[in-house]
């Protein structure tokens, strides 16, 4: 009997080996990072030691990396208080802080006229489209580029970055913001003087330890073409379901893209039944971002785009990632088609 298959990596990327095993050797460490015996000395050089290298396979040496619970904690720790403008196709976690949304254009790239009171992703979570970034921007969101595409903070020009563990495949509840060297910035939490006074409470060493060995194991990956291959399947599969009952929308297509990543729009087929027809076929893949699908809604970054409010609710979103094979795809293709087939034939 085949199995069922994972299709939203960029909801959450499974949990890599090496950071299973990193996280299981970090149980063993007994003191807190912040004790100064030599049980609290240990921890701590894990700490400093993942730390590092964290910020070697981002690009970000000579950067501070400030650990938060995930990249949503690290948005408000950057953006809180600033006069931030943002793209509207911006994730809420950024969005909810900055004052105004500029508009985007059909491909959902945005123009920043102020790039030092900006806050933009570098990709968009739902379509996989990526920006460039102007030289000088504030904040960017790298949460879903991060181990995925070639990427240097520090040849970015901003002067804050967020990432998250889990979509690289490390644990759930752990992240960071990772600032420029010599950067300010005030703790949202009070308390203790952890991370350099920025951000209060003891750290998540378990986390913390999982985190770095994924993003070391990830960052080999880019280098090592992995991702390319994962963009030959999607295009694959992107062929077959734009070549199926064909009013298909390949959101995207033709613009600059993570390599994982594709957002389809079928026409008369709403985006939350798709869902429900494909987990009940043995697939999971999602309607848009996984901080939202709870909500039945239009998509947000859909509309932001030009796409009416029906559109933008037929719409999924299908992500993948290594192992995920051309027979992968090729099975759900065939599942995808013939459901669309199946409801265009009810509505009919």
């Amino acid at each position: 009997m085949v199995g069922r298959l994972y299709l939203d990596w960029n909801a959450t990327a499974p949990l890599r080996p090496e950071a299973k095993a990193a996280m299981v050797a970090a149980m063993e460490v007994v003191g807190n990072p912040s004790s100064v015996h030599a049980e609290g000395r240990a921890a701590k050089a894990l700490m400093e030691k993942a730390r590092g290298q964290i910020a070697a396979a981002l690009g970000a040496e000579g950067a501070d990396i400030v650990f938060t619970s995930g990249a949503t904690e690290a948005a408000a720790l950057a953006c809180a208080g600033r006069g931030l403008t943002c793209a509207s196709v911006e994730h809420d976690a950024v969005a909810a802080w900055c004052d105004a949304a500029l508009a985007v254009d059909a491909q959902g790239r945005v123009g920043v006229p102020d790039p030092g009171r900006a806050a933009l992703q570098l990709a968009n979570s739902e379509t996989g489209v990526m920006q460039d970034l102007p030289p000088g921007v504030a904040v960017s969101d790298l949460t879903q580029a991060f181990g995925k595409v070639p990427l240097a903070f520090n040849w970015l020009g901003c002067d804050m970055g967020l990432v998250s563990a889990h979509k690289l495949g490390g644990p759930k509840g752990i992240g960071a913001l990772v600032l420029r060297r010599g950067l300010d910035l005030a703790s949202q939490l009070k308390g203790g003087g952890q991370e350099m006074g920025r951000r209060a409470g003891t750290e998540n060493l378990i986390g913390i330890a999982g985190f770095a060995a994924a993003a070391e194991a990830a960052q080999r990956d880019v280098a090592n073409g992995v991702w390319d291959e994962v963009a030959e399947i999607r295009n694959i599969l992107e062929s077959e379901l734009s070549a199926g009952p064909n009013e298909t929308i390949s959101v995207g297509n033709g613009s600059p893209r993570l390599p994982n990543t594709l957002c389809l729009i079928a026409p008369g087929w709403k985006g939350e039944t798709q869902v429900m027809a494909m987990d009940l076929a043995g697939f999971a893949v999602s309607a848009g971002s996984a901080c939202s699908s709870g909500k039945v809604r239009a998509s947000r970054v859909l509309t932001a785009m030009g796409y009416d409010e029906a559109l933008a609710g037929q719409a999924i979103r299908v992500s993948i990632g290594p192992g995920v094979t051309k027979d992968d795809v090729g099975r759900f293709g065939k599942a995808w088609t013939a459901a669309y087939a199946r409801a265009r034939a009810r509505a009919a």
